[in-house]
C-alpha cells in the first residue's frame, strides 16, 4: 500500500490538484526509499556473502536509487515553495534541475562499479564461485523492481513529474541490470569460473553510465526553453485562429516549466477597436488555448494592429515555420 503522506501546510498556497500532485510524487518517493533501501542492504550484505561481486555492485546501484528518491522528496517541497522576488514564477523547474542532479549520481555509481570490476580483472583476482543465496536475492531484486518501476513510472506520467519519469527509467534498467548479473551467476556456475562475475559486473556498470548519460541529455530541451512536441504549437494556432476578431497569429514561444506550458504569442486585431475590446479578445485567445491544452501555466497575449510589421521581430514561431 503506497505511503500517505501527511497534509503539508506550506502547500496551502497551492490549487488543490497541485496539492494532490506533489503529495502523490512524495508518496512514491517514499516507496521507493523503503524498496530500495531492503533491496540494496540485502544484495550488498548477501553479495558479499556469497561471493558475487556483480550481486555487490547491484546493491550499490540500488543505493544510487536512494538518494535519487531522497532527492524527489527534497525536489517536491522546493517546489511547493509560493512565487517570491526571486523566483517570481515559482519553483518548478526544480524538477528539472535535480533530474540533472539525478544523472550524474547514477553515471558516478556506474563508473564506480565499472572501475573496481576493471582493477580486479587486470589484476587477475581469484573470485570464488558465487553460493545460491545470490540467486535469491536477485531474483527478489527483479521482482520488486519491476513493481517499483511500474509505480514510478505511472505516477509520473500522471503527475508531469520529469524526475520521477527518470528515476522509473532507470529503476527499469536496474531490473536489466538484474537480469545481467542473474545470468553472470549462471554463466559463473556453469563454466566453474569466478572471474565471469567480474565481467559481468563490469559491463553492469557500462550500462549505469549509459542510462546517466540518456537522462542527462532529455532535459536540455526544457533548460534551454525548446520544444520537441511540435503539436504544441499547433494546437495554440488553431485555438487562437478559432477566436472571431483574433488574425495572424506569430512570435510564437512555447516553453515547458516542469508538468505545464508557458505560451507567450502575438495577434493581430481590427486597429479601429478600443483597448476593452481588444483586451477581450485577448482573453478568448487564452481561455481558447487553456480549452485545448492541459497544464497551462501562463500565456502572455501581445496585441498589434492589423497589417503591422516589425522588422526587428526574430524570436517565436508562426504556422509556417514550423
Amino acid at each position: 500500500m503506497p505511503v500517505q503522506s501527511p497534509p503539508d501546510a506550506s502547500l496551502s498556497h497551492l490549487d488543490g490538484q497541485e496539492q494532490e500532485r506533489l503529495r502523490q510524487i512524495a508518496a512514491v518517493a517514499w516507496l521507493s526509499i523503503v524498496g530500495n533501501l531492503f533491496l540494496s542492504a540485502a544484495k550488498i550484505f548477501i553479495g558479499w556473502k556469497a561471493g558475487s561481486w556483480a550481486v555487490v555492485g547491484d546493491g550499490v546501484d540500488s543505493f544510487g536509487d536512494i538518494l535519487s528518491s531522497i532527492l524527489t522528496l527534497i525536489t517536491s517541497h522546493i517546489i511547493s515553495r509560493p512565487p517570491d522576488g526571486r523566483f517570481p514564477w515559482g519553483r518548478q523547474r526544480a524538477d528539472t534541475v535535480a533530474t540533472k542532479l539525478l544523472s550524474f549520481v547514477i553515471f558516478f555509481f556506474g563508473a564506480q562499479l565499472s572501475y573496481s570490476s576493471f582493477l580486479s580483472l587486470i589484476h587477475h583476482d581469484l573470485r570464488p564461485i558465487p553460493e545460491a543465496s545470490a540467486f535469491v536475492i536477485t531474483g527478489v531484486s527483479i521482482a520488486v523492481k519491476i513493481l517499483l518501476s511500474l509505480a514510478l513510472f505511472r505516477t509520473g506520467k500522471k503527475t508531469g513529474s520529469a524526475m520521477l519519469v527518470a528515476n522509473a527509467k532507470n529503476m527499469r534498467n536496474d531490473v536489466i541490470i538484474s537480469v545481467v548479473v542473474l545470468l553472470g551467476l549462471v554463466f559463473t556456475w556453469i563454466l566453474g569460473v569466478g572471474t565471469v562475475d567480474l565481467i559481468f559486473a563490469f559491463l553492469v556498470g557500462l550500462w549505469i553510465m549509459r542510462t546517466a548519460v540518456e537522462v542527462f541529455m532529455e532535459t536540455n530541451t526544457e533548460l534551454m526553453d525548446g520544444m520537441d512536441d511540435k503539436s504544441v504549437y499547433y494546437q495554440v494556432f488553431d485555438a487562437t485562429e478559432s477566436v472571431p476578431g483574433a488574425k495572424n497569429p506569430h512570435r510564437a514561444r512555447v516553453r515547458k516549466f516542469a508538468n505545464y506550458y508557458l505560451i507567450d504569442l502575438d495577434i493581430e486585431v481590427d486597429p479601429a477597436l478600443t483597448v476593452a475590446e481588444a483586451h477581450l479578445i485577448s482573453q478568448h485567445v487564452e481561455e481558447a488555448i487553456k480549452h485545448r491544452l492541459k497544464n497551462v501555466y501562463d500565456i502572455m497575449v501581445h496585441i498589434e494592429p492589423e497589417g503591422n510589421v516589425e522588422r526587428t521581430e526574430r524570436y517565436g514561431l508562426t504556422r509556417n515555420q514550423l
